[in-house]
């Protein structure tokens, strides 16, 4: 087996999303445009009301898929197709924008840690027009396994003989939240004919035998395997991968497509107010 090496460290930066969220964003920064088949990461955390009361309030979408995993608190998700989502902690949410979407995502608390990430994947260029999807899942029904001292959370992909609940198969994405305790060590297969990358978000981690500090995207380069082992303060982190498109990316803000034209006529259609053109399927429990 070949561990799978650092082939970038990017930082996390903080930008301001919505209506004034604070968010720390790692892909879709000029260190990282793009990691296909991923076009950005936001880890967004406060337990100050004023800095995420006023949410992410509607906004337009096309061309590609947003996945949100709530680690902490209450959003409430309404789109223009009619959908109303409940994402707790534990929850996932994944939304297939593909010709178009106008959502929101507010939160239900008034205190306490809102904490989470989203995550946009890319759609190929035969499905970027093709009707909205929508799935979503509560906390119960995530499977958790334990390995070896790690705690994994399986949001979509295959691990432990096990599937997600979130299936992505255009990019066959795995979407794991590893918990480990100080100094254990995880271990799995993972070849590299999917990109992939891993984030720490509690803790500190050695990736590979290289150090890994927390808020800091770690993009996996060639081998068959990924290794990690926690610091002495244990270690948490996401780990996903998924296929390459190996398509162009055009984006413009919240559109995604493979031309300039592409866009102009996204934005002319939501100037005209025909973006929503299907209302989604929705799955989940």
């Amino acid at each position: 087996m070949t561990p799978r090496p650092i082939r970038q460290r990017v930082p996390a930066l903080e930008v301001s999303e919505g209506a004034g969220v604070t968010v720390h964003r790692s892909i879709g920064t000029p260190a990282l445009r793009h990691l296909d088949p991923f076009l950005m990461l936001d880890h967004f955390g406060s337990d100050q009301p004023d800095e995420y009361i006023a949410g992410f309030p509607d906004h337009p979408h096309r061309g590609f898929i947003t996945f949100t995993y709530m680690l902490d608190g209450h959003m409430e998700h309404r789109d223009s197709m009619g959908n109303r989502g409940d994402l707790k902690a534990g929850g996932v949410q994944w939304m297939k924008a593909a010709s178009g979407v106008i959502h929101s995502e507010m939160p239900k608390q008034n205190d306490g840690l809102m904490r989470g990430f989203q995550l946009w994947i890319n759609l190929p260029a035969r499905e970027k027009m093709s009707a909205p999807a929508y799935q979503e899942f509560s906390a119960s029904a995530i499977p958790e396994l334990a390995l070896d001292g790690a705690r994994v959370r399986l949001l979509a992909g295959t691990f432990g003989g096990q599937r997600g609940v979130i299936d992505d198969p255009a990019t066959d994405v795995l979407y794991l939240d590893v918990g480990l305790p100080p100094s254990a060590r995880f271990r799995h297969p993972l070849d590299d004919a999917r990109n992939a990358f891993a984030y720490v978000f509690e803790g500190d981690a050695h990736l590979a035998g290289e150090a890994l500090p927390a808020h800091t995207l770690a993009v996996l380069g060639p081998g068959d395997t990924v290794e990690l082992t926690a610091g002495a303060a244990g270690a948490r982190f996401i780990l996903v991968a998924g296929r390459p498109l190996g398509e162009p990316v055009v984006q413009y803000g919240p559109f995604v497509m493979t031309s300039r034209e592409e866009i102009e006529q996204a934005l002319a259609d939501y100037r005209a107010g025909r973006l929503v053109q299907a209302k989604a399927t929705l799955t989940g429990r």
